[in-house]
């Protein structure tokens, strides 16, 4: 997951031709921060983009009949909710240092970490133990990677962490991972529940695939793999449904879904399962419902152009 790659973009900010912009939407526990603004790479549409012209090789590499699996519901899996978790802290939670396995590239700190922190996978997990929390009162967002508790006379551990203003497009130096293995904050790319309650998620969605090219592009800022290979995709690669699919007979949270993967697409984010989209635990998700995002194939996607993003150096 940690591997430093070159740079394939060099930008800060951008505005988009040919795309359209969705407002910064906000979680229901901080409802003034926004989730970056509204001309962030996250809240961009790009279902009026052309499709990039190795499209076809990327599709294939990945596997053009494996499922788009939804890696988020309700319940337990492993014995921890399936998804990725969040929780809001006013400015008031104290803070701690955090000792990290990757500490050139990630922020000091310190971070408002509860002691009751949800970790993905739950407090016992052995996978990659996300842990996000949003300061509503300063909207600053902190994300960790292997978040380890107090234990033994040492205090809290992780693998690598990161923090943004959720008011600014701001990236991470070139080069840096954070708590993904993109650089990319996951909070943005998280399909939640209270989106597809009120009928749409205005934003791309994070996603994984098992291979990956020594490789990044806008908005990732780090790479995962030891490949040359030009046929694999890169970090910050970004997929999108095709127009053409036809969303009309899945249920409404799939189908709530596939309209997001339409407008704005997924942007990959981290090696790991064949189409893996990252969303936030939570009990009100219908599994069968989710279940039936499989039905969608990678032959139905694209890699959407991104060289159609004019840079705004402006911050």
């Amino acid at each position: 997951m940690r591997r430093i790659a070159l740079l394939a973009a060099l930008v800060t900010s951008a505005v988009v031709v040919g795309g359209q912009l969705a407002s910064g939407h906000s979680l229901p526990s901080a409802r003034r921060c926004p989730i970056f603004p509204a001309n962030n790479q996250w809240n961009m549409r790009v279902d009026n983009l052309p499709a990039a012209s190795n499209s076809s090789t990327l599709v294939r590499t990945i596997g053009s009949d494996n499922g788009v699996h939804a890696d988020f519901g309700s319940g337990n899996y492993g014995g921890g909710p399936i998804g990725i978790p969040y929780t809001t802290v006013s400015s008031h939670q104290p803070k701690v240092r955090v000792k990290f396995d990757y500490s050139d590239e990630s922020n000091r700190g310190p971070y408002p970490i509860p002691r009751n922190v949800p970790i993905e996978g739950g407090r016992n997990a052995d996978g990659d133990r996300h842990a996000i929390i949003v300061d509503r009162t300063r909207c600053r967002l902190y994300e960790l990677y292997a978040l380890h508790p107090p234990a033994n006379g040492h205090g809290w551990t992780a693998g690598s962490g990161a923090i943004w203003s959720l008011k600014s497009n701001r990236l991470r130096p070139s080069g840096w991972t954070s708590a993904d293995a993109a650089g990319l904050p996951i909070l943005p790319g998280l399909a939640r529940y209270d989106e597809v309650k009120k009928g749409s998620i205005d934003h791309a969605l994070r996603f994984t695939a098992p291979r990956t090219r020594d490789a990044f592009i806008y908005p990732a800022r780090h790479a995962a793999s030891n490949s040359n290979d030009p046929s694999l995709p890169a970090m910050g690669q970004r997929f999108r449904l095709k127009k053409s699919f036809d969303t009309s007979h899945y249920p409404r949270q799939a189908r709530v879904v596939l309209e997001a993967l339409k407008k704005y697409g997924m942007i990959l984010a981290d090696n790991g399962g064949n189409n893996y989209i990252s969303g936030a635990p939570d009990p009100r998700w219908n599994m069968d419902a989710l279940r039936q995002l499989t039905r969608v194939k990678t032959k139905d996607l694209e890699v959407v152009e991104m060289k159609d993003i004019v840079v705004d150096r402006r911050r």
